[in-house]
């Protein structure tokens, strides 16, 4: 599903965030990438979605080189990519409805296909009864979903999650991770960068963790392995 191989990311102020990295990520496989701050840890993520794009190496996604992909190219990429990220990035007039159908409106979806597909991802987020709420009228939680309904509705081979849990609650937080639960019930590869310890540690799926830019573990079913 995600293969990095040989890859490296340095920046114009000399910074060099990942150090030659080669990992394989299979498919529907649930991943947690931990590391301390400054560690390389969110160049690492954002390499995936080619938020960013390597110095050098390959980055394959369902057998593309991304790393190659030209910026008008990636949108599509993106189209079966879902990406959530800490803060949301609701759109704060339109509705939890219209903020999910935005999505398949991009890419031309018929309007029967698109209330079709959008009330399926919001009954799976649980906020079907929440539709024509604006993004206002949400708690944090009730955001991050429509965040992750959003990044969903395309059906997407695999998402991506930047600390989704960051700016919520510990119960929220893990209202999140049962969405992300039952999206990798179903086939969803998902592969999350998190802080969490207390969620890293419960859920026991694969742990992969960086300090200065490399792979220092990669464990089938590991922990947190820091402190703080």
């Amino acid at each position: 599903m995600i293969e990095m191989q040989d890859v490296w990311k340095s920046y114009a102020n000399g910074v060099m965030a990942v150090n030659g990295i080669s990992v394989k990520i299979e498919k529907g496989e649930f991943v947690y990438v931990v590391g301390q701050s400054g560690s390389g840890k969110s160049t690492f993520i954002k390499l995936m979605y080619r938020e960013e794009r390597p110095t050098r190496g390959k980055i394959l996604v369902d057998g593309t080189n991304i790393a190659d992909l030209k910026n008008k190219e990636i949108p599509f990429l993106r189209r079966k990519m879902g990406v959530v990220f800490q803060d949301f990035k609701l759109l704060p007039k339109l509705t939890v409805y219209e903020n999910v159908a935005f999505a398949l409106e991009v890419i031309e979806e018929s309007p029967r296909q698109i209330r079709k597909k959008v009330m399926q991802v919001l009954d799976l987020v649980k906020l079907k009864h929440r539709a024509r709420f604006l993004p206002s009228e949400l708690s944090g939680g009730e955001q991050q979903r429509v965040s992750i309904a959003r990044s969903i509705v395309n059906n997407p081979s695999v998402v991506v999650a930047d600390e989704p849990t960051g700016n919520l609650d510990p119960e929220n937080a893990w209202g999140i991770m049962e969405v992300f639960e039952r999206i990798n019930d179903n086939g969803t590869t998902v592969v999350m960068a998190t802080h969490n310890k207390d969620i890293v540690d419960r859920m026991k799926r694969r742990v992969i963790a960086i300090e200065s830019g490399m792979i220092v573990r990669d464990d089938k079913r590991g922990d947190f392995g820091y402190e703080g």
